[in-house]
């Protein structure tokens, strides 16, 4: 064993560039893996902590309520005791988590209680109070008058008790009265309780007066051992009612603590129950944590369905790394097994090295795996990262697996080739390589279109709308991120890669076919070369496919997402700020008309009865200043926009309820969103337009197709009892804020209007500086004595959005996935060039003494480059872009995608493109420089020779 130990140590050091390169593919596999369950487990933190925050209003979100309610007038101390143990001690210890308050409360059956001396306390005054006890009572409230109560009843029977103030005053009861209380069930006690304190919360929203203090107005409190020694114990009073409160802070819940403490408060129910009867679990967090589960185990399915494509793609290339080193280490193997070494001893040789890399990358790697979570929460969008308060990330046991699965699956993919290979002598390796032109496997069982096929059908599934039912996906911001939507590409991209790679040595025969007569001798080395040992280039290929395609899907993917739903979010606002004004007016009515008939029916309405009611039909408004939006602090532009509903008519005939929309047209071209690829002609040059036409109008194309109109046309509508008459400049599909579907819209100069009728009551766009707060100009305006109804911010909802943890963890992934991409990709086109040209220093010696000049060799290799390298590259990214347009239009939500508004885009960032290129630029120059660098290094003398090719 020391000498197989030995000869492992060896053996990685003679060859550690290809050691350190599977190495650093499962650190980043590792990496990887782990940053899911970690990010999981830190955004289950924030919706805990959210969770907790908005359903804390009345009773606390992590609350545990247990109730015993005698129901046959007896209690079993016994069993009483050994129940309070087990919900005191066993229930919170299970439950693990810090207690924030607890309650005990016991209480015996409220009883009509009279006064020992009448003169004293007014016995006229019925007065029913109930003999309770409070555990921690004296820690949450503070004496209002006389003292606490003892802890044991006095030599003659009486028992010390406090009240509430409040419940004192209600009750005309005062400290050093003595009350007797009558225990009815037919024990024949009566109880003297002598009120010798009274006391008030110290703080009443605590989550300690859980059941509310108006409940505790009834109630006589006495020390808890007077009530459980004295009464239940040695008088057999009987508890009528015992309940156990405790409110748990779980906001460092994880989600491996998910499942096992839903299973322990399930389990509550039933034991509390078995120790005593008539004694219930009546309020858990129980369905809570089952929610919290069922968005962790969704988050994690997508997050890591995302991730998929990525860690698949990083796999391949520790199994492409793998087997470029065992096909250099083959000879080796099978020189090794014709000596005598026994295939379990050569398989051990490997089943050692990849575990010890494995235990490397398990040690550091989720050190970068907490790092990448950490990314992944403080992405806003794609490759975008913003400092702010961090996602409380940190190890956890989903994280420990996840990076454990992933190094068996690389070992796995590492070791299993070789187990092939320890099985194949000298002889058997030297016919391999005679036919070393044998179809790959996937080749030969058409596993390139089946998977074709099957992406195709995964296309078809998402045009029907099937496959985006699942409910497996984020819906937010109007976008269904459906994690199938980048597995099923992701797929698709493969495949192509691999149909392509079925055409590529036949459309090398053609070219050469074509071409071989006049091609120089460089060239034709090169095409001669491919075709004879194109399954050697297949690994590359593949992998610069992948890697690009999926580069270029996730990043326009992202940029779709992020884009489509921002712009949703300002097209439903309009503007940055959208103010709405408390306006002031008076109503004027209309007189009713006197009905027909004789002077009955007019004295009737004469008298001024329900059926002659007055209803107003227009309002007097007085307009609030408008110049003071334009010097708010932060504003930029602002702009007045009026929207009213009213009906418009065209040739005699309503078209239905509509809205009306008057604005300004200089100061809405500064302050409105447009985007102009949504309209026929430049948005601008209809508010040009309406600047030249007063009474001219833009129509919803909904409206206009209807009734036919065309420009020229005149429509009316009514507003403030005022008929005014449009003529239309021009249709239109949308505008800011308002949607055809819901109802159709014009849209006039807001001038106009106000000449035609009465003003209306408008609202206030603006616009503001890129660092202005909308928080600063409410106190500005309530100094300048206006009044604001409401006021709406798209800022502040696109800020909202940001920080949804699972929109976060989209853009984090494809972002972490498109910068993986970029590193697999120059790692892998090195290191297979690297091992490449190492394999061929005899072929490339033997050229270079046949007469091939280093300018010739160097120009013949690097046409293998292009031909293999820069085809899968510039396929890679055409393919990806196919994808994108194939795919990411099934982001929308909407069964009809017509209905979309605005309408959706598929986008493709240059900026990303180019860092595509910049890499791609970088691959083909290190690519040279290897070139280079290895022809000049060759020394003919020494690559020419007789032995192997190592």
């Amino acid at each position: 064993m020391n000498a197989l130990i030995r000869f492992l140590f060896r053996k990685m050091w003679n060859t550690r560039w290809m050691t350190l390169s599977t190495l650093a593919g499962l650190f980043v596999a590792v990496a990887f893996t782990t940053s899911i369950p970690m990010y999981a487990d830190g955004a289950l933190k924030r919706v805990v902590s959210q969770s907790l925050q908005d359903n804390s209003e009345g009773m606390p979100a992590g609350s545990l309520l247990i109730r015993y309610q005698s129901t046959d007038g007896k209690t079993d101390m016994e069993r009483f005791n050994d129940v309070d143990k087990y919900i005191r001690e066993d229930v919170t210890s299970d439950i693990g988590f810090p207690v924030e308050v607890s309650q005990r409360s016991l209480m015996l059956r409220s009883s009509e209680v009279s006064p020992e001396d009448p003169t004293k306390v007014d016995a006229s005054r019925t007065r029913k109070l109930t003999l309770a006890s409070l555990g921690g009572l004296k820690e949450q409230t503070e004496q209002a008058g006389g003292k606490w109560f003892a802890d044991n009843a006095e030599a003659d029977g009486t028992i010390q008790a406090v009240m509430m103030e409040e419940a004192m005053f209600r009750n005309d009861l005062h400290v050093g009265d003595v009350l007797l209380y009558p225990i009815s069930g037919g024990l024949n006690i009566t109880l003297r309780i002598q009120i010798v304190g009274a006391f008030k919360p110290v703080d009443e929203e605590s989550a300690y007066w859980y059941q509310g203090l108006e409940g505790l107005m009834n109630n006589l409190y006495i020390a808890e051992p007077v009530f459980l020694k004295d009464l239940a114990e040695k008088q057999k009073i009987p508890i009528q009612i015992a309940s156990w409160y405790s409110a748990f802070d779980l906001r460092e819940i994880k989600t491996s603590q998910l499942s096992p403490l839903s299973g322990k408060l399930n389990r509550i129910d039933i034991e509390v129950y078995k120790k005593l009867k008539d004694t219930h679990l009546e309020i858990s967090f129980a369905e809570m944590l089952s929610d919290f589960r069922k968005d962790s185990i969704q988050l994690q399915t997508m997050l890591f369905t995302l991730a998929a494509p990525m860690i698949a793609m990083v796999f391949y290339f520790i199994t492409m790394n793998t087997q470029q080193a065992l096909e250099k280490q083959r000879s080796d193997i099978a020189v090794l097994r014709s000596r005598g070494a026994s295939t379990r001893q050569i398989f051990m040789l490997f089943l050692l090295e990849g575990t010890l890399l494995g235990i490397v990358a398990l040690l550091i790697g989720p050190l970068f795996g907490l790092f990448m979570a950490k990314s992944i929460g403080s992405a806003s969008g794609f490759l975008h990262f913003v400092d702010r308060k961090a996602i409380p990330v940190g190890f956890s046991i989903d994280g420990v697996l996840a990076g454990v699965a992933a190094v068996v699956v690389a070992i796995a993919a590492t070791v299993i080739p070789a187990l092939v290979f320890t099985r194949t002598s000298i002889v058997d390796y030297k016919r391999q390589m005679a036919r070393g032109d044998r179809k790959p496997f996937w080749q030969k069982w058409f596993i390139d279109v089946i998977l074709l096929g099957v992406a195709g059908y995964g296309w078809y599934l998402f045009n029907e709308r099937q496959m985006v039912s699942f409910k497996t996906g984020m819906t937010t911001d109007q976008l269904n991120v459906q994690p199938f939507l980048f597995f099923v590409p992701a797929l698709s991209i493969f495949a192509a890669g691999l149909v392509f790679l079925r055409l590529f040595p036949l459309l090398l025969k053609l070219f050469n076919l074509m071409w071989k007569k006049i091609l120089p001798v460089p060239f034709y080395l090169t095409l001669t070369q491919l075709s004879r040992s194109s399954k050697s280039y297949y690994p590359l290929m593949i992998l610069l496919i992948l890697t690009l395609g999926l580069g270029v899907y996730n990043s326009s993917a992202a940029r779709t997402i992020g884009l489509n739903s921002e712009e949703r979010i300002m097209y439903k606002y309009g503007s940055d700020v959208v103010v709405q004004t408390v306006w002031e007016g008076t109503a004027e009515f209309k007189q009713p008309s006197k009905p027909q008939g004789g002077g009955n029916g007019g004295g009737s309405g004469g008298g001024g009865g329900q059926g002659n009611r007055q209803t107003p039909t227009k309002y007097n408004y007085n307009e609030p200043p408008f110049e003071i939006f334009r010097t708010l602090p932060g504003v930029e532009r602002a702009a007045r926009v009026l929207q009213t509903k009213s009906s418009i008519t065209i040739s005699g005939k309503t078209a239905g309820q509509s809205t009306i929309m008057g604005i300004d047209n200089v100061d809405f071209a500064r302050v409105g969103w447009l985007r102009k690829d949504m309209y026929k002609v430049n948005p601008y040059k209809y508010l040009e337009w309406l600047g030249q036409v007063p009474e001219g109008a833009l129509i919803s194309s909904n409206v206009a197709k209807k009734f036919d109109l065309k420009r020229g046309d005149t429509v009316q509508t009514i507003i403030q009892e005022q008929p005014i008459e449009f003529i239309i400049l021009d249709v239109i599909p949308y505008w800011p804020s308002l949607y055809p579907d819901q109802a159709p819209f014009l849209i006039a100069n807001l001038d106009y209007i106000y000449d035609q009728a009465p003003l209306v009551p408008y609202d206030v766009w603006l616009k503001m500086k890129p660092d202005a707060k909308v928080q600063e100009i409410i106190p500005v305006l309530q100094e300048k004595g206006i009044d604001i109804a409401a006021i709406n911010s798209m800022r502040s909802e696109l800020a909202t959005q940001s920080k949804h943890p699972a929109r976060g963890g989209v853009f984090g992934i494809l972002s972490l996935g498109f910068l993986v991409t970029i590193i697999v990709s120059l790692s892998g086109y090195i290191l297979f060039w690297f091992f490449n040209l190492s394999r061929r220093v005899v072929q490339i010696g033997i050229l270079r003494a046949m007469g091939l000049s280093r300018k010739q060799l160097t120009g013949m290799l690097l046409l293998e480059q292009i031909f293999t390298a820069g085809l899968s590259i510039g396929l890679g990214i055409g393919i990806g872009k196919l994808a994108s347009l194939l795919f990411l239009p099934f982001l929308q939500t909407t069964d009809n995608s017509s209905n979309q508004v605005p309408p959706f885009r598929v986008v493709f960032e240059a900026a990303d493109t180019n860092r595509l290129y910049i890499v791609v630029g970088v691959m083909m120059a290190i690519g040279v420089g290897l070139l280079i660098t290895h022809i000049r290094r060759l020394k003919v003398h020494q690559a020419v020779k007789l032995g192997e090719e190592r």
